[in-house]
């Protein structure tokens, strides 16, 4: 029977650290579907942990806690910012959705209300009780579209699964990883093959970081077939590392492994190894017809190297100055940076050159993409610094209000 839902009532608020004085947490029902290499409550207490939620009771053992408890449905799928918030907020109902029908999906009562938790999850009454009713959300009512970290503004989800929308419920979890402000390879290529490598690889003992450990490899390979003016093949190995690249972040946010050192590892490498591809890709044009002139490799190199590391500065400087990366200012910072001279826009400039046989160009065209990249850069930061002036901090355009984007 279908619950009738209120959801007229103040904003929930986030959990911004552990809690202090942590609920237990109680699964309802069974489900043995595996999403991801476990079942969803297996891949929800890996979240509940992290908050310090780390009690579980048994549903017969309800009635007798003495105190407050998170109790959930044992085959729902939550998305990672409404986690803290049911894990924060006592009373809040969490209403999710069963292939297109709303239903309670997980809440978080105080003990003398325990008891009754279970029967309004397994079997929804006409109506939702009087201490419930008024924090009864559904994910779009929540604060929680803007999600920093993967810089994007997107609905949570809170979801139901079975046999029939397990499929559907793997995409969403897993496009749920990805970042809203990317590049445009990962954002449009990858998608699609990484979902397949990635859900093959999460039951298995691959780890996200022996992912990035063979990537660390094929940059190696890269760099010494570039070295050779082997291009296509360098090519191929290049791409296949960008591509691991993709797979074990996604990898890590799937199965909920993320953890610092797989954090620095990853972004360790992702980088330092740009700049050096490229002058392994100049330095191999010297075993060929096509190799550039002593003054023309200098300048090439010199407009590469600087002008990474003034870019990485630069954006170092927004975060600093302003509390938020440069790149999810404003639409058309999202959108610039789908295309910037980072390392995938800038391989994508070195096959088409490498197809058409002219690799010479293509690093020429790396050198000018970059330079003028830094130009757009610079005038991000004098637009920011102006309107930061003038107008106070800075907001993300994904942290507005939907009417006002």
């Amino acid at each position: 029977m279908k619950a009738h839902i209120d959801t007229r009532s103040a904003p929930v608020r986030t959990a911004q650290s552990t809690l202090d004085q942590a609920p237990c947490i109680c699964f309802v029902g069974t489900c043995g579907i595996q999403l991801w290499g476990m079942t969803p409550a297996e891949r929800l207490m890996r979240m509940f942990v992290k908050l310090g939620v780390v009690d579980i009771i048994d549903e017969a053992d309800l009635s007798g806690i003495s105190r407050a408890v998170i109790v959930v449905r044992a085959d729902a799928v939550i998305d990672a910012p409404l986690v803290p918030m049911l894990a924060e907020n006592e009373g809040l109902l969490l209403i999710g959705d069963e292939m297109g029908h709303e239903k309670p999906i997980a809440l978080h009562v105080a003990p003398e209300h325990a008891g009754d938790a279970a029967h309004i999850l397994s079997d929804p009454p006409d109506r939702i009780p009087v201490y419930l009713k008024h924090k009864a959300k559904r994910p779009d009512q929540l604060d929680a579209a803007y999600w920093k970290g993967l810089r994007k503004r997107e609905v949570p989800y809170a979801l139901i699964v079975s046999k029939l929308n397990k499929r559907e419920v793997e995409w969403r979890t897993f496009m749920g990883t990805y970042k809203g402000a990317t590049d445009l390879v990962t954002k449009h290529v990858w998608p699609l093959p990484a979902f397949f490598v990635t859900r093959a690889l999460a039951p298995t003992s691959i780890t996200p970081n022996i992912v990035t450990a063979i990537s660390a490899v094929f940059v190696i390979v890269a760099l010494m077939l570039f070295l050779e003016g082997q291009w296509i093949i360098g090519l191929i190995a290049a791409w296949f590392m960008t591509f691991l690249d993709t797979v074990d972040g996604k990898l890590a946010r799937v199965t909920r492994t993320s953890s610092k050192w797989g954090n620095i590892f990853d972004h360790g490498i992702d980088l330092i190894h740009p700049p050096f591809w490229y002058a392994a890709w100049a330095f191999g044009l010297a075993t060929t017809p096509l190799a550039l002139d002593q003054q023309t490799f200098m300048w090439v190199m010199i407009a590469i190297f600087a002008g990474y590391v003034a870019q990485r500065l630069m954006e170092g400087i927004a975060i600093k100055s302003f509390g938020l990366e440069i790149h999810i200012w404003r639409p058309i910072d999202t959108f610039f940076r789908q295309i910037t001279a980072r390392r995938n826009p800038n391989m994508v400039i070195l096959t088409a050159s490498a197809i058409v046989g002219r690799p010479d160009l293509g690093i020429i065209a790396v050198a000018w993409w970059t330079l003028i990249c830094l130009g757009l850069h610079g005038l991000q930061l004098i637009q920011a610094a102006i309107v930061s002036y003038r107008h106070g901090p800075l907001e993300s355009w994904l942290n507005r209000p939907v009417d006002r984007q």
